[in-house]
């Protein structure tokens, strides 16, 4: 799953970013309002954790922007600004959550999972495809009896192929989800990530999950 953050205190930025990026999400940072608001436009993402007392731009501001532009993506607001009155502006403004500063990062993570098992078809940890199952919480994949060893970026492909079941992923969409705003397209990494992948699911087993599209990308299904 792919986050975007926007937080002007570094400091607090790369502990987020490292903490999330640990629990294998992909993680974007914007620095300020302005970027915040152009990658939130531009880019696809799960999940928006946003501050309020931004430069450039106000993190309020780019919230209205957001949803003014009809983007549904769940945002988490994380901000010092933490009165009742500054909570509902937030909510009215059409934040999902309210976290404030400081936190601990166990809750922040908590909230995280929470909005996007909210906004995703799969309410629960567990992602099934035939006999292929994916933990999201536990960071565990089994196809049938069989524990498969994945790493981080292993597993975020997967969980997002598997999150978008019979759905043709092309390596543009793969790209931009699971590497990071900077991610060099011309690259061959993601033909060889999910050769990677396919070895590891596939290989063995009687009924093949991960299609190649060919000319266009990939897709995971069981049929």
């Amino acid at each position: 799953m792919k986050i975007l953050l926007v937080e002007d205190e570094k400091k607090v930025a790369s502990f987020i970013k490292r903490g999330l990026e640990e629990e294998h999400f992909t993680v974007d940072v914007a620095y300020d309002g302005e970027s915040g608001e152009f990658m939130a436009l531009t880019s696809e993402y799960d999940l928006i954790i946003l501050d309020i007392l931004l430069p450039k731009k106000n993190g309020l501001d780019v919230l209205r922007s957001i949803r003014a532009n009809k983007i549904n993506t769940p945002v988490l607001i994380l901000t010092a600004r933490g009165s009742i009155d500054d909570k509902v502006e937030g909510l009215n403004s059409g934040a999902d959550d309210y976290l404030t500063k400081p936190f601990a990062f166990a809750e922040l993570l908590a909230r995280v999972r929470s909005l996007l098992r909210r906004a995703s078809p799969e309410k629960s940890n567990i992602i099934k495809i035939a006999d292929l199952e994916l933990d999201t919480v536990k960071h565990i994949a089994k196809r049938g009896d069989k524990i498969i060893e994945l790493t981080a970026r292993e597993f975020a492909l997967l969980e997002y192929m598997m999150r978008n079941k019979g759905r043709v992923l092309t390596r543009t969409m793969i790209a931009e989800h699971i590497w990071d705003y900077h991610f060099d397209t011309g690259s061959n990494i993601i033909d060889v990530y999910v050769r990677r992948l396919r070895k590891k699911i596939d290989e063995g087993f009687p009924k093949k999950l991960i299609r190649t599209i060919r000319g266009v990308g990939y897709v995971i299904k069981e049929d």
